[in-house]
Formats: structure tokens, C-alpha cells, sequence
């Protein structure tokens, strides 16, 4: 399947801090085509006749159910959905592949399984495998046949991955390298038959190798006892001069950490992705239960306390979705441009996943976030029972924990959204110096009370003000770098506010577009989804504000400092909101339905 890119403007990633996209430039779920359908429903059997009646013996790790379900979803074609049809796989288009993905957030701990096959186990292969390799082993990724686990973490090297101690000499023949030292939290290692392993060759030289079934010295360490995601396989790996033929070296010696990093980005895409859609089962739980759970001679659902939970909930959880769609589809359309060019599938995909990196981290700090709120408020809501394993809702707390810390943690991806921005910056890549200073001047002019206009036009208005206020403390904190008055390296709290600012933006324009795109569509919920947007700009006005806030006595003092908090005033405008009776209308859509009924 292919989306055609003609009509549409398309953006370069992180361009949407400078530039606007079109409701009709972006792809919402609710517009999916009868084939996209076809997948939605087909990934839908697969989670209720497949997953659940083993969900208890994967919990317990009993029965292979893991490897089992694992293979049976490669009978099904979901391990090769995103792959070249030249190595077998489906190929479906990038949107069809996130609604896969929308579908399979409930499944827990298999879903940690899933992710590392058709991620990081298999997308190195894709990336930097040679034609050979991808022909040798992809095929039987995507059956199931080979099961792939992703060797990179360490005891001494977590998020500082580079600083890796596993060795890998060459023989002095030239025929293989043979490779010392552990890894650790290595998912699928319990049955894996495929390993993406990371070494230092000659000590220095961060490299990638395949590594086939289990040869001598590969050992395993006991399965992990985890605080959740308890049904997935997750050991240590001992390498004791273990040989590895040296064809099986992935990409180029030295060159590992554009594989680790490359994976790395649509893989936080895709755990933002499924965050979102086990956050949308989270909240059909939540809601049933407080129709079910009658206290006070009435269900729980009638009191405002749940309501609000419900609907936030939701407000949260509908932004990220937007999001998650918008980014898909700017993937997709970068893959076909490239496509077009000339460019193979699978390098294609690599840089399209290279070029949205930026919003590949806003999704997984965005999904992972926003599915740990409903996490823990499903826990409030379910009471005493909530914090027993004989509910639902304790196991959904505990397996959704570790989704702000791998592929990266949340803090990192903070702190790598504004790095990279400010890279593409300095290369010329972005013009953020000359926005930046429009801003600047802005401020020393009058300001405008033009009227606003339109049904969205204070939504609009608002999110052009966000933009302001990222350039205005960005720009800022760079100028403060340039004079050397600071060091951006050592200021985490500080780029952590703006890391914040921009993913607070990119959800409020994803969910505007989103919003404007289903008005035109005559939604049948229009008022619910504009309670939604009005209650989530309400909230991401204070936000911003309070971010702003925190940041600028770092960047100016005196007058400067005035004239920023005064830029703040006139920048982060949005007309205060009945909040309470938009989180009534939206949980009382939730409670006669009972359950997400916005999109499933």
C-alpha cells in the first residue's frame, strides 16, 4: 500500500516548531480505508482469540506460550508486516502498521516480546544487514522460525551505551572474532535463537554482530524477577570466548552506534504507539468498573471524582493518539518520497526513522507518560481491589512501569528532543536563528488585539503563541551558550523545561488538526472532541506558562528577565475554559458507552 504525497505539504522533522501543517495534510485514525480495516480487524482476532485464553500461562512463563503466540502471530503475517516483500514480509504502509500496533497495546508482557523481534531484533537486520544477511535471516524472523533478542545494555553501560566493556579480537586468519563479557535485561534471551550483539573490537571500536542460535560460550543468566512485564524473558547473556564468524559482522566495524541509535527510533515510536492503545483498554476498564462498583446506593460513575479521572484520562490519551497518527503519516510519506527516489525499502525506512527522530521521542516520552497516568488512576478508581492481583488493574500498573524506562529513558528522550533540534539547527538543516529573532522583535513592538477568527481560532492562535514561547526560551538558551555564560551539556533541569514545551506543542497542533479534520468529516462526537481540545489547551496554557516560568530566571535577570516574563504574557494567550462541565460531557460519553469510544 502507498499514500500519495502530491497534494499534501509535508514537513521535515522538527520543522513543526517554525512551520504549520493543514488538517488535510495529516492522517487521522478515524479515516482508515476499507484494506486498513481489514488489518485492524485481523489484528483484533489475533488478540482476542490468540492472546487471551494463554494471557495466565504467559504471565507464568509456562508452556512456551511466549514462543508459541510468537510464532503464531508470524503464521499470521504481523512479524512481517513492515518488511520488504523481497524478504517475505507484507509491507504494509507505515499507518496501517501503527493501527497494528494501536490494536496490540493490550497485550503486556507479550508485548515486549513482540517489540524486540520486529524492532530492535529485527530492523539492525534491515538497516545495515548485507543483501546476503537480510536474505539468509529475515525470512525466518518474520515466520517465527528465528526468534530475535537485542544484545546492547550492560551492568556498567545502561543509557551510556557506547561505554560498552564486551570485546570482540579478530583471529589472525581473518575467519572470526571471538567475543568476552555480558549483557544484561536482555528481552527474549530465554528462547532466542537470534542475537543482535554490540562489542568493542580492538577495544575501541563499537560494533554490531549476528550471532546464530546459541554456540559455545553463549550462556544465560536466570530469568529476571521483574516488577512487571513478569511473562516476558528477560536474562543476562555471558559470552565466553565465544566465536562468531566474522561475515556475521552487521554494517561496518566501528560503526555500531548507528545501528543502536537508528533502531532505536522507530522503536520509540512504536512503544509510544502501543503505550497509547493499551491506554485506551486501561480506560474501558476504568469505566466499567465504575458503572459495575455501586456504593452509596449508586454506581461510582456518577461521582465527579471518577469523572474527572475518566475523562482525563481521555483528554491525555486522545492528544497522544493524534499525535501518534500525525507522526506515522509524516513517516510514511517520507518512505515513499524516498522509495520514489530510488532508495530500497528498507534504507528508505531507516532514514525516514532517522529524520523524525525528534517526534519518534516526543511519542514514546508523550505515549509512556500519558499510559501511566491512566495506569495508576484505573488503580484509584478500582480501590482496595485495584491493588490485588485478583484485578486486572494491578498487572496493568506494574507492565506499564517499564515504558518510561527502555528505548531509552524518558529523560534522555528529553534531553535528546532539544539536542537534536538544536543540531539540525547549527547545520543548517533548520532556520530556528531567524524565527528566533522575529520573536525577539516581536516583543519590543505593539502588541496586535487583531480579533481572533473562525471555530478554532483562539486553538490556533494559541498554538502559534507555544511556538513563540519554545523559540524565545530556546533561542535564549543558545544565545547564553554562545557567550559562553553557560553550557547547555551541564544544563538538564533547563532543557528538560523545553523538551517539555515542545511536547506539550506538537500534542495540542496534532490534536487541533486531528479535531478541525473530524468537523469536517461531520464526526458524530463533535462536541465531545471539542471538550477534549478546550479542556486540553485550558490545561497546556497553565502548563506552559509554569515552563516557562522555571526556565527564564536561568536565561535573564533585570530588565531582560521583565521583558521575557512580559513576552510570556503576551505570547500564551487562550480564553479561560469551563473545564469541569467539558470533563462532565466527555466522561459522561465514556459512562453510556461504557467504555473508550472515540476510536478502538
Amino acid at each position: 500500500m502507498e499514500s500519495s504525497v502530491a497534494q499534501k505539504k509535508t514537513i521535515k522533522g522538527g520543522a513543526f516548531v517554525i512551520e504549520n501543517q493543514k488538517a488535510e495534510d495529516v492522517y487521522i485514525p478515524e479515516e482508515h480505508n476499507e484494506e486498513q480495516g481489514m488489518f485492524i480487524d485481523m489484528a483484533k482476532e489475533f488478540v482476542n482469540k490468540e492472546w487471551l485464553p494463554v494471557k495466565e500461562e504467559i504471565e507464568m512463563q509456562a508452556n512456551q506460550a511466549c514462543e508459541r503466540l510468537l510464532e503464531k502471530a508470524g503464521e499470521m503475517g504481523f512479524l512481517g508486516s513492515h518488511i520488504p516483500a523481497d524478504y517475505e514480509g507484507l509491507e504494509l504502509d507505515t499507518n496501517t502498521n501503527t493501527h497494528i500496533l494501536d490494536v496490540f497495546g493490550p497485550m503486556g508482557s507479550f508485548n515486549t516480546t513482540f517489540a524486540a523481534h520486529t524492532g530492535i531484533g529485527m530492523l539492525p537486520v534491515l538497516y545495515y544487514g548485507t543483501e546476503e544477511q537480510k536474505k539468509k535471516y529475515l525470512p525466518g524472523l518474520i515466520s517465527g522460525e528465528l526468534k530475535a533478542a537485542y544484545c546492547l545494555t550492560e551492568p556498567s553501560s545502561g543509557s551510556d551505551a557506547l561505554s560498552a566493556k564486551t570485546t570482540a579480537h579478530l583471529s589472525s586468519d581473518g575467519k572470526h572474532y571471538t567475543i568476552n563479557g555480558q549483557k544484561m535485561w536482555i528481552s527474549n534471551a530465554g528462547f532466542a535463537n537470534f542475537f543482535v550483539v554490540f562489542a568493542q573490537v580492538d577495544g575501541d571500536q563499537f560494533t554490531g554482530f549476528i550471532v546464530e542460535d546459541k554456540p559455545e560460550g553463549l550462556t544465560l543468566g536466570e530469568e529476571e524477577k521483574k516488577l512487571g512485564i513478569k511473562g516476558s524473558s528477560t536474562r543476562m547473556v555471558f559470552f565466553e570466548n565465544m566465536k562468531v564468524p566474522a561475515e556475521n559482522v552487521l554494517g561496518e566495524v566501528g560503526k555500531g552506534h548507528l545501528i543502536a541509535f537508528n533502531a532505536l527510533n522507530m522503536g520509540r515510536f512504536k512503544l509510544g504507539a502501543m503505550a497509547m492503545g493499551g491506554a485506551k483498554a486501561v480506560i474501558d476498564m476504568s469505566t466499567k468498573y465504575a458503572n459495575e462498583r455501586i456504593q452509596f446506593k449508586q454506581p461510582i460513575s456518577n461521582f465527579g471524582a471518577i469523572q474527572y479521572k475518566l475523562a482525563e484520562m481521555t483528554v491525555r490519551n486522545f492528544a497522544v493518539e493524534s499525535s501518534v497518527y500525525r507522526v506515522s503519516d509524516l513517516l510514511d510519506d517520507k518512505i515513499q518520497e524516498l522509495k520514489n527516489e530510488g532508495v530500497t525499502a528498507g534504507e528508505a525506512k531507516r532514514q525516514a526513522a532517522e529524520e523524525y527522530a525528534i517526534e519518534c521521542s516526543i511519542i514514546k516520552v508523550g505515549g509512556s507518560e500519558s499510559s501511566d497516568y491512566a495506569v495508576d488512576e484505573n488503580v484509584q478508581i478500582h480501590g482496595g481491589i485495584g491493588f490485588s492481583e485478583e484485578a486486572m488493574a494491578a498487572r496493568a500498573y506494574r507492565d506499564n512501569r517499564i515504558t518510561r524506562i527502555y528505548e531509552g529513558t524518558n529523560e534522555i528522550n528529553r534531553l535528546l528532543i532539544v539536542e537534536m533540534l538544536l543540531k539540525k539547527a547549527l547545520k543548517g538543516q533548520l532556520d530556528l536563528t531567524g524565527p528566533a529573532w522575529e520573536v525577539q522583535k516581536e516583543l519590543k513592538q505593539m502588541p496586535s488585539f487583531a480579533s481572533v477568527e473562525g471555530e478554532f481560532g483562539h486553538e490556533e492562535k494559541a498554538v502559534e503563541g507555544f511556538k513563540k514561547l519554545i523559540l524565545l526560551v530556546a533561542g535564549a538558551a543558545t544565545k547564553k551558550q554562545m557567550d559562553g555564560e553557560i553550557n547547555l551539556k551541564h544544563e538538564q533541569q533547563l532543557l528538560t523545561y523545553v523538551a517539555d514545551m515542545i511536547i506539550t506543542t506538537y500534542n495540542a497542533e496534532s490534536l487541533l488538526l486531528r479535531v478541525q479534520k473530524l468537523e469536517e468529516r461531520g464526526s458524530d462526537k463533535q462536541e465531545v472532541h471539542k471538550a477534549i481540545l478546550k479542556t486540553y489547551f485550558h490545561d497546556a496554557k497553565m502548563k506552559m506558562d509554569q515552563l516557562c516560568m522555571n526556565a527564564i530566571p536561568q536565561l535573564a535577570a533585570g530588565d531582560l528577565q521583565k521583558i521575557f516574563v512580559m513576552g510570556v504574557s503576551r505570547f500564551n494567550k487562550y480564553p479561560l475554559q469551563n473545564v469541569i462541565e467539558h470533563r462532565k460531557l466527555i466522561a459522561k460519553d465514556l459512562i453510556e458507552a461504557n467504555g473508550y469510544s472515540l476510536f478502538k
